[in-house]
């Protein structure tokens, strides 16, 4: 999606409970960012709400209907929502950061064929704010492990909780809130 505050969405949820899970995470946006989800009015750029196998979204705008998968079978859940939207938005998961080699190392001996991608380092914009362990964004220590052993260890400190986040950190509504030029929004202060 490009940087726009108003973002348009349509969703497929039939179940009240699901439903009203879904729309708490896209208001969640409006209390800490300018990001606004409303409605599909017959617009032709949208983020497309599923309910596919597994949670996903491609990063980025992808014009017309960009699909946001949320299974219902373990993708209703608040932290999983806002980190498929941050997706939407344009954010890359936390791990794959350009400066990431100075916060985790990535053992990739340990994680499952095909799953590779989830892991590399790409160049990414960081907007001016530090490696968030906390980040909604981050994947926990485990994550597409082929051997029950950590894919992901924070460095310098091993103990750092990764992968925890139940909801977006200061540092993911600071990210949106710059990216998106929301500048009334941009009150928090982070320590670099």
């Amino acid at each position: 999606i490009k940087p726009t505050k108003l973002i348009l969405f349509d969703f497929y949820c039939k179940a009240q409970r699901q439903r009203q899970t879904i729309v708490r995470g896209l208001r969640s946006f409006a209390v800490s960012t300018c990001i606004r989800f409303t409605p599909l009015n017959r617009q032709s750029d949208f983020v497309d709400i599923q309910s596919r196998s597994g949670c996903f979204s491609f990063v980025g705008r992808r014009g017309r209907s960009q699909v946001v998968s949320l299974s219902r079978q373990g993708c209703v859940f608040q932290q999983i929502i806002q980190h498929e939207l941050l997706h939407a938005l344009g954010f890359d998961h936390e791990q794959t950061r350009s400066d990431r080699d100075q916060h985790v190392r990535i053992l990739l001996q340990n994680v499952m064929p095909g799953t590779e991608s989830n892991f590399r380092r790409i160049r990414t914009r960081n907007l001016g704010t530090p490696y968030d362990y906390n980040s909604v964004m981050h994947y926990d220590r485990f994550a597409f492990s082929r051997n029950r052993q950590p894919t992901i260890i924070p460095i310098p400190d091993s103990n750092v909780a990764i992968g925890r986040a139940t909801q977006m950190s200061p540092t993911d509504i600071l990210r949106v809130n710059r990216l998106y030029g929301c500048s009334t929004y941009i009150f928090i202060k982070v320590a670099y």
